[in-house]
């Protein structure tokens, strides 16, 4: 039987969540015209009403009206059933759905806000984690347009009700204007923009207080977006005029360095379906079988020059979301350095693959060892050091890029990004990561000039450690 929801292929079987829900709908279609019954359902027939008026919404436009009238007369548990089947069709059909399907599934959403639905939050996270970066397909930019759209409609209520959906959209959006900023002069996308840019000036003009929640990485956003006018003046304030913020707690922008961000604000940024393949490839493919792993991946997530800008994402996520158990560790699993190394080397575009690196170094400009966690930096190392000598070329590249990291990041405050490093390496170091960072030093491979600067930027590295010790 075809689908009335989903885009399924001639030969692809039939999806049972979907199935469930139309027999749903299909044993239960006569309650769901008026009059209605003025029965109290069973818990078992609450839930197959739920499962039948969802399907009836997404696939039956024409009687939606109805049927969510029927849905508030016998919601008994605050639209918490209903809002986590939503959950489950964003999270494991949403690629599938089909145009009117999607635009239902919307219109249910701003419902599920107006009568401020219990998980509703979850919900909407669920949503910006359809958004993927780099890609500029025809729906995925409606989706865009759609939540954001949203967001502004629905302000006054987020700000007091659920103030984590803005700072999750002010991250989600802050990235995806990344990459819509760098096509200027395309029309479709002139709108998105617009509306874009007033959602994140918004947020961060009004409710910087939110913003400061999302820790070190709002920083490392803000600077891919500095050559927009509107964050432009943003960067200036944050840099030169922090009172202008009016946010009592905020001083300098360096409070924002020291607060590491929490690994849900990575998980935004990848689909479901990517965190899955990608918690599969670093938990169950061997080192020396990954290869046709890769290429998978390559083919369903990479495929076209724009979708570059995911690696960016997916090496954040890696670092900081995905923390392997010391069992996978001892073991013959893909270390997640190796994978790091070979969605570097995927890299084709100079800019990308610079905000790569940095996504790999970022929590090493600002590491304390009593907020941070080594894993976050493990990755890192561990690449510099395995890729010699076979691959110098790779500890070549990222050392130099880590160096002028730490001669050019934010000059004025120099001494917090060299303690940030002296920080990563002393605890790599004492933790057993690798023996010690004279690893680096003592390797052969590496060229005079690379054991010299190196030589003299860990004098000055441990000078800073010493003196930043609890002992001193």
């Amino acid at each position: 039987m075809a689908s009335k929801i989903l885009k399924i292929a001639p030969l692809e079987a039939q999806n049972q969540i979907e199935l469930s829900l139309r027999q749903a709908l299909e044993l239960l279609e006569p309650q769901l015209r008026p009059p209605f019954p003025l029965t109290i359902p069973t818990p078992e027939e609450y839930s197959q009403l739920n499962w039948a008026i969802l399907y009836g919404v997404l696939c039956e436009p024409h009687f939606a009206k109805i049927q969510i009238k029927y849905l508030h007369a016998v919601v008994t548990d605050g639209y918490c059933f209903f809002v986590n089947l939503l959950t489950t069709i964003v999270d494991e059909l949403y690629s599938k759905l089909v145009k009117s399907a999607r635009i239902q599934l919307i219109s249910l959403v701003s419902e599920m806000i107006y009568v401020s639905a219990v998980g509703i939050d979850g919900l909407l996270a669920s949503l910006l984690r359809q958004i993927v970066g780099g890609d500029f397909s025809d729906g995925n930019l409606w989706l865009c347009f759609e939540l954001v759209s949203l967001f502004l409609c629905k302000w006054n209520w987020l700000v007091e009700e659920e103030p984590q959906v803005l700072r999750n959209g002010l991250h989600t959006y802050l990235r995806v204007l990344s990459d819509h900023c760098r096509f200027s002069g395309d029309s479709k996308l002139e709108a998105l923009r617009r509306i874009e840019i007033e959602f994140c000036i918004k947020v961060l003009r009004e409710q910087f207080h939110l913003c400061l929640r999302i820790g070190r990485d709002l920083i490392r956003l803000l600077q891919d977006l500095v050559h927009v006018p509107e964050f432009r003046a943003v960067w200036k304030d944050l840099v030169l005029n922090p009172g202008e913020f009016k946010t009592q707690e905020f001083e300098d922008i360096s409070q924002l360095y020291r607060q590491r961000t929490s690994s849900r604000y990575f998980l935004l940024r990848i689909t479901p379906e990517m965190e899955s393949q990608l918690r599969f490839l670093l938990t169950h493919v061997k080192l020396g079988s990954q290869k046709r792993h890769q290429a998978w991946f390559l083919r369903k997530f990479l495929s076209g020059s724009e979708r570059e800008t995911l690696i960016i994402d997916i090496v954040r996520f890696i670092c900081c979301g995905h923390h392997p158990s010391n069992d996978i560790i001892q073991s013959d699993v893909i270390p997640r350095w190796a994978v790091i190394g070979w969605l570097l080397k995927s890299c084709r575009k100079s800019y990308v693959e610079a905000n790569v690196k940095l996504a790999l170094f970022y929590d090493w400009l600002f590491f304390d060892e009593r907020i941070d966690n080594i894993m976050n930096v493990e990755p890192a190392m561990l690449l510099m050091v395995n890729s010699i000598p076979k691959y110098v070329a790779m500890t070549h590249t990222l050392l130099e890029f880590l160096l002028l990291l730490v001669d050019n990041f934010d000059s004025e405050r120099k001494d917090i990004i060299v303690k940030g490093v002296a920080s990563s390496f002393g605890m790599l170091a004492r933790k057993g990561v690798v023996g010690s960072i004279h690893v680096l030093t003592s390797c052969d491979a590496l060229s005079p000039p690379h054991k010299e600067w190196l030589g003299r930027c860990f004098e000055s590295w441990s000078f800073y450690r010493i003196a930043a010790s609890p002992s001193s």
